[in-house]
């Protein structure tokens, strides 16, 4: 299996999960290494012997054609991309190469490696992991659904839009076994602490500032990593090609309210007065392009497959708020990127 982007946050956990539950399986895990990847992730998993690390760029075709040629993968789970919406305002184009033109390489790279007549047998899966961002904004009320027209409003929902239609694209075209599967916002241990949950529970433990875009009255589906990964499991396992998944937490929150119920339960952790960190929060002006409301219909993925979430809210960001409080040094090694010289000293060396 190829797991692309499998430092980042949602691909670690994944294989934190899979590696051990299928020691048959060899995991190849190519990545490469940007700003919010970190080897740290993978420690408990780096000496397991199915388990492989190539540094390289999905968008490199030499890279990507080498480790089809050697490794010969029947399944493709894909992560690897460009994701804070805030950064793609400022810097659109490295979006399109990476999510676009990437997406498009692995795509056309499975097509040159496997064998159409086998294509229908279950032999081979081309796992595209999306959000539900490429669906653009909901007003007041309604759900996304596998079917809602894709409406992207920033520069990374439409260049993860333009991937899912590749993805599509390619099964459509030319039979690749591809599933898609469209997520709501993601929190959990080892996220970079540039998105909202890590980003208030890192700021709460330093007693710094919060800012909040706008009122903080948008509204977003929260879903706990650990949920998503058993979720991309259920679907390589069970799911039909050239179908659709929408996976969702079924807990939304305006991101204020959101705040608030982080910092309380930062606060109760560190045994602070109750409310005491919510006068760190700071309104500021409104990013460009801002959706107002996500919300995703799971119940596809619950017929069909009987997936559902397993945490609520309060257990999901109780158990990541722990794991912060925990991992100090890995915090401080992906803030000040001291983990770049652990990995030339303990991985580079080794290898």
């Amino acid at each position: 299996m190829l797991v692309t982007g499998g430092a980042g946050f949602i691909g670690s956990n994944f294989l934190l999960r899979m590696a051990p539950r299928y020691p048959k399986v060899l995991f190849v895990n190519l990545d490469s290494l940007t700003y919010a990847g970190n080897l740290m992730n993978l420690a408990p998993v780096e000496k397991a012997e199915n388990y492989f690390f190539v540094h390289g760029d999905i968008s490199d075709r030499n890279i990507v054609r080498n480790l089809f040629r050697e490794y010969a993968f029947s399944t493709i789970v894909h992560f690897a991309a460009e994701s804070h919406v805030d950064r793609s305002v400022q810097s659109p184009l490295s979006f399109v190469e990476t999510n676009v033109l990437g997406t498009a390489t692995l795509l056309e790279e499975a097509r040159a490696a496997w064998n159409p007549d086998e294509f229908e047998t279950g032999r081979y899966r081309f796992h595209h992991v999306s959000t539900d961002e490429v669906y653009g904004s909901l007003g007041p009320e309604g759900l996304f659904s596998e079917t809602t027209p894709y409406d992207p409003r920033s520069p990374y929902s439409a260049s993860k839009a333009s991937a899912d239609h590749f993805a599509r694209a390619w099964g459509q075209t030319y039979g690749l076994p591809v599933v898609v599967s469209n997520c709501s916002n993601n929190y959990g241990p080892r996220q970079f602490p540039e998105k909202l949950v890590p980003l208030v529970i890192v700021r709460a433990m330093k007693e710094n500032e919060i800012p909040i875009y706008g009122k903080g009255e948008n509204i977003r589906d929260w879903l706990f990593v650990a949920d998503h990964c058993e979720a991309l499991e259920t679907i390589l396992l069970s799911g039909a090609d050239g179908e659709t998944y929408g996976v969702g937490g079924e807990t939304c929150r305006t991101n204020l309210e959101l705040v608030h119920f982080v910092l309380d339960r930062v606060d109760r952790a560190l045994n602070r007065p109750e409310g005491a960190s919510r006068a760190l929060v700071s309104l500021v002006k409104d990013r460009p392009g801002h959706d107002y409301r996500y919300a995703m219909d799971t119940s596809k993925v619950r017929r069909e497959l009987g997936w559902r979430p397993r945490h609520d809210l309060l257990q999901g960001i109780d158990a990541t708020i722990a794991w912060y409080l925990e991992n100090e040094e890995w915090l401080k090694a992906v803030l000040d990127e001291s983990w770049r010289r652990w990995y030339n000293e303990q991985y580079v060396a080794r290898t």
